[in-house]
């Protein structure tokens, strides 16, 4: 299988997107060539996270894109989506690499070294490390600062991508490319940003598409 196209995960935020829809953002995200979406919506039930997703599946299937669902891995697998981005509060990785099909993709969220190898161990396709630059889109981690220097120790550790999230930006995007990453995630540098294609082809830049 080839392996998964994660440049750029562009993370939904509804309160982030507004007055826009979110389906709005990602279309304009998916138009200025965002390899993938992550669907992040803590506070929607799971029958309007189905709907959200299914909605986003539309999309990213017409631009040839990924869709991740954030926690919730039966919603992936309900909506066809292509994967599902899990932490230690979600289901265990092992036992979700165990019940999903060989085709779908588990991310897994660490920025500590040996959890990465042994989240890799358990069926981990891509890590997402952070927050490198701080962020202020996710409680608890404001103060969080793992940097480059983390990172790259991190991307180190595995053999499977790592993907640089917290802070992200595309001022400061070239440092998640050298420091050995596949790409970055980013939510609120899309999500809020006036010029959708702006920010997604400026994010883009430092990660070149391989050709075969």
């Amino acid at each position: 299988m080839a392996a998964p196209d994660l440049r750029l995960i562009v993370i939904t935020d509804r309160g982030l997107a507004a007055p826009r829809a979110v389906a709005d953002v990602v279309a304009g995200a998916l138009a200025a060539g965002a390899p993938a979406i992550q669907l992040r919506d803590k506070e929607a039930d799971a029958r309007e996270l189905y709907r959200l997703a299914l909605e986003l599946r539309e999309l990213t299937r017409r631009h040839h894109a990924l869709l991740f669902i954030n926690d919730r891995l039966d919603v992936a697998l309900a909506a066809g989506a292509d994967g599902a981005h899990l932490g230690p509060d979600d289901v265990p990785l092992a036992r979700a690499r165990a019940v999903v099909p060989d085709t779908f993709l588990l991310g897994w969220s660490t920025d500590d070294p040996e959890q990465a190898v042994r989240a890799a161990a358990d069926g981990a396709d891509y890590i997402g490390c952070g927050a490198v630059f701080g962020t202020a889109s996710k409680a608890g981690l404001e103060d969080e600062r793992i940097g480059p220097r983390g990172l790259a120790a991190v991307a180190r550790a595995v053999t499977i991508p790592v993907v640089g999230i917290g802070g992200v930006t595309p001022d400061n995007v070239t440092g998640i490319a050298a420091a050995g990453a596949a790409g970055a995630a980013v939510i609120g540098a899309v999500m809020a940003a006036d010029d959708v294609t702006a920010a997604v082809r400026g994010l883009l830049e430092p990660f070149p598409r391989e050709t075969p």
